[in-house]
């Protein structure tokens, strides 16, 4: 039987995790297949594939989660669009997983191609919500299903308590745990945790991190989150802003804190943003104080 994200989690430690972008050129495809070489003698619990903005990877994430499921001992997960999808294609791609034995899939609306914060559209013959794609991941496999959440809450909900709601319904749809989004305050991680679980909510929620290694990096992380970078921490970065070596030290040395403090709060799991690098994953977690595993 294949192994599942909720086996990892029903262990009853932190999962350590690494998410992997697929390849678009010959060097991308050198790059992560490096990375990916240099992160699995950690012997991460998962690791996941994202797909592109309206499918533009589809068929190398559906190739590089193939290839890790066959050629490494790593478990894999493919990240799952409605953009730019009918409900036909969705059915199809469902199947094309199912038949590759992959059981474990990340369900997410996804951004617009082109202007990620431009408006929302569906597919004339698609799905509207994630939870949509939840309940046709549930109708049509085996599958252990996991969402996004939002610690700052998602850009396009209108308030924290609307996103909560958002959140709890993909839940129900029949989600096993979610991942956030990347984020930089603990204290918004422990927000997000408290709200779900006074609206009755259980399924777990594993934190997704990404060391700043560059005064870019914060840039691209809000563009990608949508969600602005702490003020306190910025001044930081701001503050050795000439020096890249400042910079990067500074970053590694925010992870580690926010990663151990995370653990320590009791979060079900670290999900690490690689960019198909692995040298600052590395770092970080060679500072990490972890629970022992098996």
């Amino acid at each position: 039987m294949t192994r599942t994200v909720r086996d990892c989690l029903a262990e009853g430690r932190p999962t350590i995790s690494f998410e992997f972008a697929p390849p678009k050129t010959a060097e991308d495809e050198r790059r992560i297949w490096k990375t990916i070489r240099e992160l699995e003698p950690l012997r991460p619990d998962f690791v996941s594939v994202t797909y592109g903005a309206g499918g533009s990877t589809r068929d190398n994430t559906i190739a590089v989660v193939e290839q890790i499921a066959q050629d490494t001992t790593l478990l894999p997960v493919a990240h799952l669009t409605a953009v730019n999808h009918s409900v036909a294609e969705l059915r199809g791609l469902v199947g094309r997983f199912a038949d590759a034995g992959i059981a474990n899939m990340l369900a997410l609306r996804g951004d617009p191609p082109g202007d990620v914060s431009g408006p929302w559209a569906k597919h004339p013959d698609g799905v509207e919500y994630a939870s949509d794609l939840v309940e046709l991941l549930r109708a049509h496999g085996d599958f252990c299903v996991g969402v996004a959440a939002f610690p700052y809450k998602h850009p396009r909900s209108a308030s924290i308590e609307a996103d909560t709601d958002w959140f709890v319904a993909k839940c129900r749809a029949g989600a096993d745990y979610a991942i956030t989004q990347m984020f930089f305050d603990g204290d918004d991680y422990l927000r997000l945790r408290d709200r779900v679980a006074a609206a009755g909510c259980e399924v777990p929620i594993i934190a997704g991190l990404m060391p700043v290694t560059t005064m870019g990096t914060i840039a691209r992380s809000e563009q990608l989150s949508g969600a602005p970078f702490p003020a306190h921490l910025a001044a930081k970065f701001e503050a050795v802003a000439d020096d890249p070596k400042a910079v990067r030290a500074l970053g590694i040395e925010q992870a580690i804190t926010l990663a151990q403090r995370l653990v320590d709060e009791g979060a079900p799991g670290l999900h690490f943003i690689t960019f198909n690098f692995a040298k600052a994953t590395r770092e970080v977690m060679a500072a990490l104080s972890l629970p022992a595993r098996v």
